[in-house]
């Protein structure tokens, strides 16, 4: 039987993305604190329609807003791992990537009780280190690369780009790859930002993107039999009001289409079980 699979993930970074941008002025901060606002909206519209979700929640957001992260996981949601303090990984020696890697699982610990089994790099640029880790820490999947649309693989380590060399593919590893796009996330399309090089412009209309998303998941289903597609959301761009009525929309009509809804970790153990299955898809 057909089975085409949706993961609504959310980005709970609150003012940790700007402050890892040096964006520490009041405004820049103030946007971010509008997550607080947005989160309800998100956990309200999940348990309405009795949805679980993935949070990939920043220790920085645990340790300052502990009761709006208690709300995530007493709503039954999945907590999964999204640095502590929003540096990307190519941005840190590996002595400062594990150390931020395990300062943040330690904070989900004490909120969940347990280590989470997802990561998600943030503004998805793994190191050359980052899928070593990983696998020294115990994690089953990963959501940071575009290798795939809807097919989950096993991240590789050591692939070898050099300019004026044929591409090296390095070594296939246990870690589940649950691919993303940019153009499966809502900041890019929806959140203006100006800095003194560059202007993102975002303010996409609500509905045009989420017919755009909607449009994926019927392209999935019309090109495969089993698949898995992540849309990537953050409760400060997706919970302004006429986003949350747009998103509501899709996701009664991704419903209406037959999606069947998992948390990240639910998929990446199906996907998984495929694999050594040898199924493929």
């Amino acid at each position: 039987m057909p089975r085409h699979i949706v993961c609504l993930t959310f980005d709970f970074d609150t003012q940790s993305g700007f402050i890892a941008r040096g964006m520490t002025s009041p405004t820049p901060l103030s946007r971010g604190e509008f997550g607080l606002t947005g989160a309800p909206r998100i956990l309200d519209l999940l348990r309405s329609r009795r949805l679980r979700a993935t949070w990939f929640i920043p220790g920085f957001t645990i340790e300052s807003h502990p009761a709006a992260c208690a709300a995530v996981v007493e709503a039954g949601h999945e907590i999964a791992h999204h640095s502590w303090a929003h540096i990307p990984p190519a941005n840190q020696s590996r002595d400062e990537e594990e150390a931020d890697l395990v300062r943040a699982n330690a904070a989900i610990s004490r909120l969940t009780g347990t280590r989470a089994r997802g990561y998600r790099s943030p503004s998805w640029d793994l190191s050359d280190n980052t899928i070593d880790l990983l696998l020294a820490h115990g994690f089953l999947y990963d959501s940071s690369l575009m290798g795939a649309d809807y097919c989950p693989y096993r991240a590789r380590r050591g692939d070898r780009a050099k300019l004026g060399e044929p591409y090296g593919r390095g070594e296939e590893t246990n870690l589940i790859e649950m691919p993303i796009s940019w153009s499966l996330d809502d900041f890019p399309h929806f959140e203006f930002v100006r800095t003194p090089t560059s202007v993102l412009p975002g303010l996409q209309s609500a509905r045009a993107v989420m017919q755009n998303w909607l449009d994926e998941f019927l392209y999935m289903k019309k090109s495969v039999d089993w698949g898995v597609l992540t849309y990537t959301m953050h409760p400060y761009v997706i919970g302004r009001g006429y986003r949350m009525l747009a998103f509501e929309d899709l996701v009664d009509k991704l419903t209406a289409e037959g999606a069947v809804f998992m948390t990240m970790e639910e998929a990446a153990r199906e996907a998984q079980a495929r694999m050594r299955q040898g199924d493929t898809w």
